[in-house]
This record gives C-alpha cells, structure tokens and sequence, in this order.
C-alpha cells in the first residue's frame, strides 16, 4: 500500500475481509452494543465512549456516547493506530504531547480531546477490526484495572459479532436449504406433472381425444369389480359408424378423420359426469356407463344415435349402430360385458344399422 497518514497493519487485506465478513458496517443501532459502550464510559469515568470499527478509510461507530458524528476520517482516527497493536490498549494521557496527535483536528479543534484509551477488537483469527474506546477532554490516565476491563469488553464484542455471524451463516444455510428443498419439490411436481401427462397420453387416442384400448380395458376391469363388489349396476356401449369403410373410400381418409373426431366429440357430449368414452376400434367407440341399469343403458344408446343423426355433416350420410349389455350373473370377467355388448351391436347392424340394440334384443331400437 501506498504511505498514508495513519499506520497500516502489515494484515490489513486479511483485517478488511474479516471486518465485511461480521456485516455490521452501517447497520441501524443495537441495545446489545449500546450496553457495551454505556459500561466503557462508566468503567473509564469518561464522557465520551465509541464502539468504532476501523474501515480501508474511515472509522464508523456502531455505537457511541458523547458525540455526534456516525463516522470520522481513518486519517484522524486515535483507532487506526490502536488497532496495530492488537494485543494491548492502546493510551493517551494528554494529545497534546503526543507527535502523532498534536496536530490531529480532533485535538486542536473544540472538540479538544485530549485523553484516549483504546482496545482493539481482534477476531478469534487475530485481526483487530476496530475498538471499544473512551475519550475525555481533560488529560488523565487509567488504572491497571480499567485497561483490564477495557479488554474484557472488547472480548465480549467481539464473541456478539462472532454469534452475530454464526447466527447469520445459519440463517443463510438454513434459506439456502429451504430454497433447495423448494427446488426439490418443485422438480418432483413437475416430474408428476410430466408422469400424469405421458400417461394421460399413453391412455388417449391421439386422433380423437377419447381413451384409447389400453384405457378402455383398464376403467372397464375397474368398473366391473366396483360392480361386482357391490351388487351396483354397470352398463356398457359399443358404437360403430356406420358403412366407415364406404365414407373412407369415396370422401378420403382425411375427410373420414374428420367424421371420428366429430363423432367422438358429439359422444362426449352426450356422456354423464361419470361415463367414460374409449376409441375401440378404427370406427368403433365404446362408453361405459357406471351405475346404469339395462334400460338405462338402452337410453343413452338412443341418445347417442339420435345426437349422431342429428348432427351436420355437409352431405355425408353419417349414422351410427348401437350395442348394450348390463353386468348379470352370467358376466364373470369384464370382457364378457364388451363381448356381450359386440353382439348385439352384430344385430343392430344386422337389422339395417342406425339403431340400438340390447342382449337377446329380437327387435333393436330404430
């Protein structure tokens, strides 16, 4: 470093590290350190005490009686020359008579110090970052016993900025933990995000949107336990469109994408909160309709047909025919329901197609 009018410590880069690794520079005032200054006034009988903490060009005073100033000038600072001397307080009796002080602002001033008594601050790693100090305007000197109590103090404050950082770096491990847990979470919710959307599509039909197989036979084995279990009713609905293959070779497979998705949606718009709508087949749908009885099962194969009729489709004759089965004694797997259901929708379309038909139906629903 370059001269200066005040001595530097040979560790002075190391001291400046450990003084901004406490963090106390220009905090707000504190009752702890206030306590420590109030008891140095009163150990020394001086009216003027400061906490001072000795920056690259300045001393701050995080606490201090008997003057008003926050911070003076490293170059007028009695301070900076106590804190070379880290393992003694450091005295004044009289500024006057001292070469390095006769001539500082602080004496010659009205401020008019004269007497100084300074203990360095010296971390457990040896740097002294300050002082707990005392001033007077009248030449003294202290006792044996005030130096000592002087460089209790200045331990004392010491181990409060040492607690003060410790605190700190908890304070700052324990966010940083949070915030890596919150990390943590967040990429587990998006992992099941993710999960829930690769099975929801592994279980939808890319083209229509409805369930594809692997979903059908999953709810249908789900439904028919539930079924099974508790003596409740369980329905099912096959639905083929028909004469698709004809649709497909006059108007183009595109056009005829465009039929099934437009039946699917119209199906499940016709779905109760709880049925659930499945691509079976290349044309075929399957709906399966929990806590439904035969004929309610018959009734909403009506609705579907009569909603597929209805509908609009800009010259195409779009129908489509309807097989029901309802769980019974005889059912004793889930597939049998979807079989029993492919028959009769064999009769509905047997019978001319564009209708419903049930189990054992000999007239289906026109």
């Amino acid at each position: 470093m370059g001269e200066t009018p005040y001595p530097v410590p040979d560790n002075e880069m190391r001291r400046l590290e450990v003084l901004d690794a406490y963090k106390i520079l220009d905090t707000f005032p504190e009752q702890v350190y206030d306590d420590f200054t109030q008891l140095a006034s009163i150990v020394a009988g001086c009216p003027t005490a400061m906490l001072s903490l000795v920056d690259d060009h300045r001393q701050w005073f995080k606490s201090r009686i008997g003057i008003d100033d926050e911070e003076t000038s490293r170059e007028i600072a009695f301070c900076a020359h106590a804190i070379v001397n880290p393992r003694e307080v450091m005295v004044i009796p009289d500024a006057t008579l001292d070469a390095r002080f006769s001539a500082n602002p602080l004496v010659t001033s009205d401020r008019h110090i004269r007497f100084y008594a300074g203990a360095p601050l010296v971390a457990p790693s040896g740097e002294a970052v300050g002082t707990i100090c005392v001033m007077d305007r009248e030449p003294r000197d202290i006792t044996p016993e005030q130096s000592k109590a002087l460089m209790i103090l200045s331990r004392q404050i010491i181990a409060q900025l040492e607690l003060r950082r410790n605190v700190a770096s908890l304070e700052k491990s324990v966010l940083e933990k949070e915030s890596h847990v919150t990390h943590l979470r967040e990429y587990q919710r998006e992992l099941e995000r993710v999960g829930r959307e690769l099975r929801t599509q592994s279980m939808t039909d890319a083209l229509t949107g409805a369930g594809n197989r692997r979903a059908l036979e999953e709810r249908l084995e789900e439904e028919y336990l539930r079924a099974k279990r508790y003596g409740a009713d369980c329905s099912l609905v096959v639905i083929d469109v028909d004469y698709f293959k004809n649709l497909n070779d006059e108007f183009g497979h595109l056009e005829g994408d465009l039929v099934l998705q437009t039946v699917a949606a119209l199906l499940k718009s016709s779905l109760r909160e709880h049925d659930f709508l499945a691509r079976y087949g290349g044309d075929e749908f399957v709906a399966i309709l929990p806590s439904t009885h035969a004929m309610g099962a018959l009734i909403m194969g009506e609705r579907f047909r009569r909603t597929i009729n209805a509908a609009s489709w800009g010259g195409k004759a779009v129908t489509i025919s309807v097989g029901t089965a309802t769980v019974h004694d005889g059912i004793v797997e889930s597939m049998n329901l979807l079989k029993e259901a492919d028959t009769a929708l064999y009769r509905a379309k047997h019978a001319g197609r564009n209708r419903v038909s049930g189990p054992g139906d000999d007239a289906p629903i026109a």
